[in-house]
């Protein structure tokens, strides 16, 4: 198990509570990296005190906060696991009782088994909307990359899926367009969101829309294409309506120009000419951070649990 965590020191007991009885039924070797993304509460303090009572625990903790997409990584870094890795967060919206479906999926030879909400309770109907609207916004824009609706990052994963997954370092990461990128067979399973089992929840609407531009401008060119045609759009109406300007001074004279005219197409000129900057700025400034290479995350301190897995044959402990 991966579980990124960030400021949840209320829910970390409760979550660990119900994973140790998801998995106990499965009677299955397991271990749960948790990844502390630079929390300013007490999670680290929780999770030190839940891996001294836990053998199954393993700590990561970062030198700072570097985002869930870097606390992943980070996660699945150091995952040891030889069979197969599921990441699901904290905050218990993705029930762990939804495992062993996963897990029942994954014996059957699927290397990725994604969790598909069937309702999202506890969220406001705008993020709701919201959300809907950029899963359309993805499928529309095409290219390689295809999103599954109403997915979000908790899944299980091959190890070899997840291995190629670890090829890749860029930094400016969408897990969830990763996860879709590496391809492998894959299989949902539908499941209901829960409310937060406590605190509140880090991402606002400012946040998710620096993710959605995140997944936008890391698997498409299209935004660069629409600067294109929007300044190909432009000289063509400007043209026309020079024409005009012409056609009526052959007319009927050349009366003193407006100056309300003359400023709307100035602010217009001017807007496309930003809009066009912006984007393509978008895109060099993912470049120059790429040019950095600069590592993904920094690991402050790292306790290891004690399960034992990384000894075992691939996939001979669960696999039928």
């Amino acid at each position: 198990m991966v579980v990124p965590v960030f400021n949840e020191e209320a829910v970390i007991p409760i979550f660990q509570a119900r994973l140790a009885l998801v998995m106990a039924t499965l009677g299955m070797p397991w271990e749960a990296v948790y990844v502390d993304d630079g929390s300013q509460d007490r999670s680290l303090a929780v999770l030190e005190t839940l891996r001294s009572r836990h053998p199954e625990i393993g700590v990561v903790s970062l030198s700072r906060n570097f985002g869930k997409e870097a606390a992943m990584t980070a996660g699945l870094d150091h995952a040891r696991a030889s069979g197969a890795i599921i990441v699901i967060d904290v905050d218990l919206q993705d029930p762990p009782e939804v495992i062993p479906e996963l897990v029942s999926v994954w014996q059957e030879g699927v290397d990725v088994v994604f969790a598909q909400r069937r309702s999202r309770a506890g969220e406001t109907w705008l993020k709701k909307a919201t959300a809907s609207g950029f899963y359309r916004l993805m499928a529309r824009l095409g290219g390689p990359v295809r999103l599954p609706p109403d997915v979000g990052d908790f899944r299980l994963m091959s190890r070899r899926s997840v291995d190629a997954l670890l090829q890749l370092r860029e930094r400016h990461r969408f897990m969830k367009g990763l996860f879709a990128w590496v391809g492998f067979p894959s299989r949902a399973v539908i499941y209901d969101r829960a409310p937060r089992a406590a605190g509140t929840t880090k991402w606002n609407y400012g946040r998710l829309f620096n993710l959605s531009v995140e997944g936008i401008t890391s698997f498409t060119t299209l935004p660069l294409r629409f600067a294109t045609w929007l300044g190909v759009a432009t000289a063509v109406f400007a043209l026309g309506y020079g024409g005009e300007v012409v056609a009526k001074a052959m007319l009927y004279g050349n009366p003193v120009p407006g100056y309300p005219s003359i400023m709307a197409v100035v602010l217009f000129l001017g807007g496309v000419q930003l809009v066009t900057l912006g984007v393509i700025g978008e895109y060099l400034g993912r470049v120059f951070n790429e040019t950095k290479g600069r590592p993904l995350y920094i690991v402050g301190r790292h306790l290891t649990s004690n399960a034992a897995l990384a000894t075992e044959a691939p996939g001979s402990h669960l696999r039928p």
